[in-house]
C-alpha cells in the first residue's frame, strides 16, 4: 500500500510538472497567472532595493533625512530607491507604479530596463512617464508577440483603431487625431497588408470616408469596395482623385473660416465634414516615370500629396502611405512628403537604409530594432512617433474574407460625397443595403 501511494504520488507530481511544461509553450497566459506572477513578483519584492542600488537607481537622501536617520532611528544611511506606489499583475505581466526621489530621472529608469529585465526573469521591462516625478513599469512575463491576440478591451472608437499588439501586451492604436499623416514600410511577406486590413477593418466600423489609391491593378484593395467613397487603380486617374480632394480641403477651409474656427472637430455637428482617409498602397508606382510625358503627371500627384500632407489635418482628410521604399531615390518631393508624415511603422526592411527612412528622423534608437526583426515573425514592426518614443507591434493575423465581411456589414455608413462620386468602385450585387443612418448608401454600378 506504501508502494502504491508513493507511486501515485510520483506519477501525480510528473503529471502536474508536464502539465506546467505544456502549459508555458501552449498557454502561456495560463502558465504566468498561475506560477509566473507569483514568482516574479515574490522576486521583485525581495530583491528590489538591491537591484535599483546595483543600477545606479538609487540617490543620496535629503540631509534631514540623513540627519534624522543617524539621530534618531539610530540607523546607517542609506542610499533611497524610487518609491513603490503601486504594483498590480495582469494576464502578461507585472505593472509597477514608482515614485522618483529627487535627482532621478524617467531616462534614467529606460536606460537601466535592460538591467532590470535580467535581474526579475521577465520577458521585457518597457518604462512609461505617467505624470511628473512618476514612472510606471511594465514587465511583460513572456513573448506576447509570438501569438497575437488583441486585448478584448480594443474596439474602434473616435478616430482610433487598434491595429496592433505591442511589446508590453497593450494595444497599438492608429490614432489620427495625434498623428493624421502616416507612412508604413516593409519589405514583400513583411505583414504590410496585413497590417492595412486590419487598419481598414477598424476603420469600416467608423462613420469616415475611406478612398483608396491602389496603382497595383486594385488586386490589394478592390476588394473592399462595399466600404470605399473612391477607388483608383492606375496613375493616371490617382493624379484626377488627388485634385478633386485638394479641391475638397479648400472648400473645407472655407468652411471653417466662415464659422471662425481652425478645427473640423470645433464646427457644429450639423455642418461638420465626414473625416477623409486616403490609403495609398505602394506609393513608388505614383512617383516612378517611365517616359518624359508622365513628368507632369507626376508633378500634379506629387504637390497634391504635399499640399494635403501640410494642411489637410485641421479639416479632416488624413493620409496613410504605404510602400517597400521611401526616399530620395524616388524623386523631387519625396523627402518633403515624408517630413510631412508623423506616424511612422516600419516592418522587416531588407536594408538598414529603409529602415533609416521611416525612422531616423523621429526615433533614432529604433532603427537597430526594426533592422533585426527576423523572416518567420511577419507582421512584426517598429512603430515610432515624432516625440520620439517607439515599441515593438504585432499585427494579428486577419484574413481577407474577414475584412470584407466587416466592409459588407458596413456599407451603410459610407456618406454622401458628390465630388467623389466619378470614382466609386464597382460594388458586388450582395453588398448589403443601407442601415440605420443619415447617410446615402451607395447604388450598385451597372
Amino acid at each position: 500500500m506504501t508502494d502504491l501511494t508513493m507511486w501515485l504520488e510520483a506519477t501525480g507530481a510528473l503529471a502536474g510538472a508536464g502539465g506546467l511544461g505544456y502549459a508555458k509553450v501552449r498557454a502561456p497566459r495560463v502558465y504566468w497567472s498561475l506560477v509566473g506572477m507569483p514568482v516574479t513578483w515574490g522576486r521583485f519584492l525581495l530583491s528590489y532595493r538591491s537591484t535599483m542600488d546595483v543600477c545606479g537607481l538609487t540617490v543620496h537622501p535629503s540631509g534631514l533625512r540623513a540627519f534624522m536617520t543617524r539621530s534618531v532611528a539610530r540607523r546607517e544611511v542609506q542610499p533611497v530607491p524610487p518609491k513603490i506606489r503601486r504594483v498590480r499583475g495582469t494576464s502578461t505581466g507585472l505593472r509597477v507604479t514608482l515614485r522618483l526621489p529627487a535627482g532621478l530621472e524617467p531616462a534614467d529608469v529606460m536606460a537601466s530596463s535592460e538591467r532590470l529585465r535580467h535581474a526579475w526573469g521577465v520577458h521585457s521591462v518597457t518604462v512609461v512617464e505617467t505624470k511628473p516625478g512618476f514612472v510606471e513599469l511594465r514587465m511583460t512575463g513572456y513573448d506576447v508577440l509570438r501569438r497575437v491576440r488583441m486585448p478584448r478591451k480594443a474596439r474602434p472608437h473616435d478616430m482610433a483603431v487598434p491595429v496592433a499588439v505591442r511589446e508590453d501586451g497593450t494595444a497599438f492604436e492608429r490614432d489620427y487625431r495625434k498623428a493624421p499623416m502616416a507612412l508604413t514600410l516593409g519589405a514583400n511577406h513583411s505583414g504590410k497588408s496585413m497590417y492595412q486590413r486590419n487598419l481598414i477593418k477598424g476603420l469600416a466600423q467608423l462613420p469616415v470616408a475611406l478612398v483608396g489609391i491602389d496603382c497595383k491593378r486594385g488586386v490589394e484593395q478592390s476588394a473592399f469596395a462595399p466600404r470605399l467613397s473612391a477607388l483608383v487603380t492606375n496613375p493616371d486617374d490617382a493624379a484626377s482623385l488627388l485634385g478633386v480632394l485638394v479641391a475638397e480641403m479648400e472648400d473645407r477651409f472655407d468652411l471653417l473660416s466662415r464659422h471662425g474656427v481652425s478645427d473640423l472637430w470645433e464646427l457644429p455637428d450639423e455642418v461638420r465634414p465626414v473625416p477623409v482617409v486616403v490609403l495609398v498602397d505602394e506609393v513608388a508606382e505614383l512617383f516612378l516615370i517611365s517616359s518624359k510625358k508622365d513628368e507632369e503627371r507626376r508633378e500634379r500627384i506629387v504637390t497634391a500629396l504635399i499640399r494635403l500632407a501640410q494642411m489637410a489635418r485641421a479639416i479632416g482628410i488624413h493620409l496613410e502611405i504605404c510602400g517597400q521604399r521611401f526616399g530620395s531615390d524616388l524623386g523631387k518631393g519625396a523627402t518633403m512628403l515624408r517630413a510631412q508624415l508623423t506616424g511612422r511603422v516600419v516592418h522587416r526592411v531588407n536594408d538598414k537604409q529603409t529602415a533609416e527612412m521611416g525612422l531616423a528622423d523621429v526615433a533614432p534608437d529604433a532603427v537597430p530594432a526594426a533592422s533585426l526583426i527576423p523572416m518567420n515573425r511577419p507582421g512584426t514592426a517598429v512603430a515610432a512617433d515624432p516625440s520620439g518614443g517607439w515599441s515593438k507591434i504585432r499585427t494579428p493575423e486577419t484574413s481577407r474574407d474577414e475584412v470584407v465581411a466587416v466592409c459588407r456589414e458596413f456599407a451603410y455608413l459610407v456618406p454622401d460625397l458628390p465630388l467623389l462620386e466619378p470614382f466609386r468602385p464597382r460594388v458586388p450585387a450582395e453588398a448589403p443595403a443601407a442601415g440605420p443612418s443619415l447617410v446615402k448608401p451607395r447604388p450598385v454600378t451597372e
